[in-house]
This record gives C-alpha cells, structure tokens and sequence, in this order.
C-alpha cells in the first residue's frame, strides 16, 4: 500500500488501518467446494427425455478443492460458515438454472460467515471490514470455504440470529420483499397494507419468510401446503388460513374465505397447471408472481378473463437481475425487516443441517419436499 513519500503520521496510521481493513492474513490459495460431476455419456442422438432422464442426481455433488476467488472491485471475501440450500441450486445442479456469465460456476447462492478480504472501491461502513460477521446474497459459489460477494448484499447478522440462521436468510428474504414489497419488481408497484395475497408451498423457505413478512408489514397471508401438518406450520408462521391441497380445493376454499371477492395477488412457485386456478382466484387487477416452475414450465390461460378483469402475470428471476437492484433489496430489507427480526415478529426456521460432505443428503432433502423450513450446509466452523 503506498501512501506517498514522508507521510504525515495521520496519513501512515489511516494507511495502517485500511491495509488491515482489506486483508486477512491467512486466506489459502486453494479451497473446498462443492462440485456438480456430470457423467453424461449420452450418444449426440439421443432424445430429449433420454438426456432429461440422465442429468445429474444429487449423487453428483462431490467436494473437491478449487482456486480460492480473488475478490474483485466492490466486492468482499467471505469465509463461509455456513449456506443455505435453496431450489435453485438444484435446478442449477441439473444443468437448467446455468449461472449468468462472470459469475462463479459453483452452486450456492447465500451464506453467512467472516469477512477476511475487502476488494477496492468498498466503502468503508460498519460490517465490511476484515473480522467482520455478516450474511450475503452471493451471485454463486456458496457451498464453499470461500465467496466472493458484492459489497451492496451483505448485510449484518441481527443479535439474535445464530449463524446456521443467518446462512438461510438472503435467498428467501431478498426473493419475497422483490416480488412483494420493492418498487422496482416486474409490476412496477408493491402490495400496500390490507392486500391479501395466497402463497403456495407455504413451508418451503419462500413461504415460511413470505407468511412472517407478509403479515409483519399488514397484509392478509394465506397459504397452500401438502399435509395436515405443513398446514398447522402455516397457522403458527401467521397465515390467515392454511389449505391441503391434497384434499381441498383451494380455488373453492379461497372464493369462500374472500367471500368471492378474491386476491390481490398469488405468490407461486408451481407454475404449470396452477395458473389457471390461480387466475380464478385473483380480484379484479390482480396478480401472480411466478417464481419457479415446479409443476411445468407450460401453462394455459384465458386471455379474455385476463382482460376483462385487468390481471397481470409475471415472472421473474433474481440471479440476473443487476447488483444495483439486489444492494436496493438490501438496504430496504436492513429498514423495513431487520427490525422485525431483532423483536422476534419474524424468525428462521431451520429444517435440517447437512456438513458440506453431505449436499447430496440436503440436495434429497430438497427434492422431497419432506422439510418445514429451511436446509443449511455448514461449511466450516465461524
């Protein structure tokens, strides 16, 4: 660090600081990671189904050493303690969630750890410091010792979450409010206090922290799961009303809890053939927030109901969207929700922890959709 010839000694001390500020001195050149090893010896005539049938499986994750990344401009480097395991890794896993260009090809995408590096152009502000403790949104590369993450999406881990907890916030958290609360969503506009909105799979990571999130900041939550049990998890996160939708209709139960008059907007990750139920149960100008496809990427519906009730459906993914988008997502989650999370209004509920020789386990896990909550990888030790 060169500080100009004959400093004074104010200028030698703030450069004493900075340097220790930027850099830990112990960060290995090599790291471990989780790795996808694809062995996919299909013939170049094979099928469509017969490629579908042969991506890879949970028993494809291994951990395996890797460069350690270098932490670029506005960026930190954190030594991971602990990741969250979300359902876009393993649709990444499988090869149908590729990760944008430039950002690192390993599958993770939140962690909470230490700051050991502080790339250049980072400000200097409480949390991005070396020794720091923080949890981030990461571009990719969580299941790792170490990730590289841009400054804007880190946040401070509140008092009274531990780090496993902290390690499953930002996916989930940053996904809801975007879609639900920040201007800049695919609506152009955030749902106010009062709306009602119905959230599907509502023991899944999105909708533990969507019921909490939505009832916290005054709307009308309710919710869809897949068993008696998930369903009393529904009631206790702090939905209105919870409905199997193995056993009930929940475009029936909906129409008669609205009293006919409907929701404001649907939160799915389903997709497929719920849009069309989805549609029968928004009000006039509703919406549907799409964000995953697990029922099927192709869907069907009216367009004369579309257009004669003023309904919107939208998509959206937060991976690519740009940095500048995700650091607005952060700071308005550290207003608005930190403080809920600090009294207590809005917790983590963490299913299951996996140590990182098991993220094929967690990956099972995932896939069954056996879990409430949460699944977490501990990577190493804070």
């Amino acid at each position: 660090l060169f500080c100009g010839p004959s400093p004074p000694m104010h200028a030698l001390l703030r450069c004493r600081r900075l340097a220790s500020r930027r850099l830990f001195s112990s960060i290995p050149s090599k790291m471990r990671v989780v790795e996808v090893k694809q062995q996919n010896n299909d013939p170049p005539t094979a099928t469509p189904d017969a490629q579908r049938r042969r991506r890879p499986g949970p028993d494809s994750l291994h951990v395996t050493e890797a460069p350690t990344p270098e932490v670029g401009e506005g960026e930190v480097l954190v030594k991971v303690a602990t990741a969250g395991v979300n359902r876009p890794d393993v649709l990444q896993r499988l090869g149908l969630y590729p990760p944008p260009p430039g950002h690192s090809p390993y599958i993770g995408l939140e962690v909470a750890g230490t700051v050991v590096a502080v790339g250049p152009s980072v400000p200097e502000s409480p949390g991005l410091s070396v020794g720091d403790s923080v949890m981030a949104l990461a571009n990719g590369g969580g299941y790792a010792e170490y990730c590289a993450v841009p400054h804007g999406q880190c946040l401070d881990i509140p008092s009274n979450i531990d780090m496993i907890q902290a390690g499953c916030i930002p996916e989930t958290f940053f996904t809801v409010w975007h879609n639900l609360f920040q201007q800049q969503n695919v609506f152009g506009t955030s749902l106010k206090k009062g709306d009602s909105v119905l959230i599907h799979g509502g023991t899944s990571g999105i909708g533990s922290t969507a019921i909490q999130m939505a009832k916290s900041m005054g709307l009308t939550p309710y919710a869809t799961a897949g068993s008696t049990k998930k369903c009393e998890a529904c009631l206790e996160l702090g939905a209105v009303a919870a409905i199997n939708y193995k056993t009930e209709d929940f475009v029936m139960r909906m129409k008669e809890l609205t009293n006919g008059k409907g929701l404001n907007l649907v939160l799915d990750m389903v997709a497929g053939p719920y849009l069309t139920k989805n549609l029968q149960v928004l009000a006039t100008e509703g919406r549907i927030a799409v964000i995953g496809s697990l029922g099927g990427v192709h869907s069907e519906l009216s367009m004369r109901d579309l257009m004669r009730r003023r309904l919107t459906v939208g998509g959206s993914t937060l991976r690519a969207r740009d940095n500048a988008i995700k650091a607005k997502i952060a700071s308005d989650l550290k207003e608005h929700i930190w403080p809920m999370i600090e009294k207590g209004q809005i917790s983590v509920r963490v299913d299951t922890m996996f140590d990182m020789e098991e993220a094929a386990e967690a990956h099972r896990l995932m896939e069954s959709s056996r879990h409430i909550g949460k699944i977490a990888l501990r990577i190493s030790k804070p």
